[in-house]
């Protein structure tokens, strides 16, 4: 029989773009002789709906994008509470970027609905997201990162000074500051002096109450895509060469002004640093699935960790599968394995005992 799968994608995120050019990307991708596949779109109100079932590709995006009138529709408490009209799926494909999706919300429900799903779980999800939370496991993982300060709306607002002062002595120009909870380079700003620090603040204010401030660093951008779950494989490596001066919204997604250069000409004592701070990052934030590691490598070879993407962008010109098509995993193949990842975590689970007889 077919597998069932669940597509949720869209969602109340400003990532929510890029969700629904990922889901389309899937569904284009995705073998309909496995699979039996039903879309399920989040609206930008958070509003729960589900179209008719996907028999093959869809045109376009606009395809995804049902309204309340369409068929099928239903909001979340349907979703979870109606058992006459909640398709039984055997995984749920979460294609969500962004708070309320990548941050361990929706995986949360999905624990509570007892589905296998793909991807990171609620820990792994939620800490991912938060770059302050991320960046403190790291520390305890002895991961080499660069220097930063975090705080908090309130604290911004009664304490403005002593920030920037704390800032300027901790850190030294250029700094990015960037909102800690989101992603696709949404409300990040390079700042060069102190008013455009302060405008940056300001900036990323408006996605997020928790911001952080990183030390700028002169080097190349380097990525490895992780897939597994207990025993995590590693990539190839791919460097982004932005056009424009760093590696913002735009040049990810619409002016294509970014260079990736698959596989990235490093050493191979630097590759080898990377797989294993990649494999270490993977482990420390108990990730499943698919993780996107990032990583900052200067002129003389130093390695810092950037980040982890527990959801990275995931169409077929993304880095993430453009890596793991280097090294010989094609795109169908890789949504075939993450599907086949989901299943074996939720079997794993299942074993667990909840009774203490």
């Amino acid at each position: 029989m077919k597998k069932r799968i669940g597509l949720l994608y869209g969602g109340k995120s400003a990532e929510h773009e890029v969700s629904l050019s990922t889901a389309t990307a899937v569904s284009k991708a995705i073998d309909y002789d496995k699979y039996e596949v039903h879309p399920i779109y989040i609206t930008l109100d958070g509003q729960w709906l589900r179209g008719p079932q996907l028999t093959k590709p869809v045109e376009s995006i606009e395809q995804l994008q049902f309204t309340s009138e369409s068929k099928l529709p239903n909001n979340i408490t349907e979703f979870i509470l109606d058992k006459n009209i909640q398709v039984q799926f055997d995984v749920v494909f979460p294609l969500l970027h962004g708070t309320n999706g990548e941050d361990g919300t929706v995986q949360g429900l999905l624990e509570v609905l007892d589905y296998p799903y793909v991807g990171n779980g609620v820990l792994a999800s939620s800490a991912g997201m938060d770059k302050v939370i991320m960046k403190q496991l790291f520390e305890i993982a002895g991961l080499k990162q660069v220097p930063y300060v975090y705080f908090i709306r309130q604290e911004w607002n009664q304490q403005q000074m002593q920030i920037l002062e704390k800032c300027q002595q901790k850190l030294n120009w250029p700094m990015f500051v960037k909102p800690a909870n989101l992603g696709s380079s949404v409300g990040i700003s390079k700042a060069s002096n102190e008013k455009e620090l302060i405008d940056a603040i300001q900036f990323a204010f408006q996605y997020d109450r928790k911001v952080i401030v990183e030390q700028g660093v002169k080097a190349r951008e380097i990525e490895m895509g992780v897939l597994g779950n207990n025993n995590p494989k590693v990539s190839v490596a791919g460097e982004i060469k932005p056009m424009t001066e760093f590696y913002d919204y735009d040049s990810k997604y619409k002016d294509g002004s970014t260079v990736l250069i698959i596989p990235a000409e490093i050493s191979s004592s630097v590759e080898a640093t990377m797989k294993d701070m990649a494999i270490r990052a993977f482990k420390i934030l108990d990730c499943s699935g698919l993780v996107r590691s990032d990583f900052f490598v200067t002129e003389h070879d130093e390695v810092y960790i950037n980040e982890v993407n527990t959801m990275p962008g995931f169409t077929p010109v993304s880095m993430y599968p453009l890596l793991w098509q280097h090294t010989g995993v094609s795109y169908p193949e890789l949504i075939d394995t993450l599907i086949e990842l989901a299943i074996e975590r939720h079997t794993e689970k299942q074993q667990l005992q909840y009774n203490r007889d």
